[in-house]
């Protein structure tokens, strides 16, 4: 069973930078089309960005033209470079399949102070 490592979060000034990273077990990563998703408190888990095997990359409104999704398939790894962080992406960040068919793992927490 693939499992998802999340890391990479922390607590940054508006405006600033952070890059998650999303490390998978398992040869059968390049398979899947890979996504970060976001939970804030209080909130629905929100997907953000998606990948497909193909690197083609599809952003919701709110992160496009500030985040970029990649994935490194010969380290089973997806990134989320997050730049021009606002204080409304504060959340808990978490990387699945899309859809998500393999087990969340526990996140990485991005605090971005105003």
């Amino acid at each position: 069973q693939v499992q998802l490592v999340e890391s990479g979060g922390g607590l940054v000034q508006s405006g600033g930078s952070l890059r998650l990273s999303c490390a998978a077990s398992g040869s059968i990563f390049g398979f899947y089309t890979m996504a970060w998703f976001r939970q804030a408190p209080g909130n629905q888990r929100q997907l953000v960005a998606s990948i497909s095997n193909h690197n083609s990359t599809i952003y919701t409104k709110s992160v496009r033209g500030r985040f970029t999704i990649s994935r490194d398939n010969a380290k089973n790894t997806v990134y989320l470079r997050m730049n021009t962080l606002k204080p409304e992406d504060s959340a808990v960040y978490y990387c699945n399949a899309l859809p998500e068919v393999l087990a969340w793992g526990q996140g990485t927490q991005v605090s971005v102070s105003s």
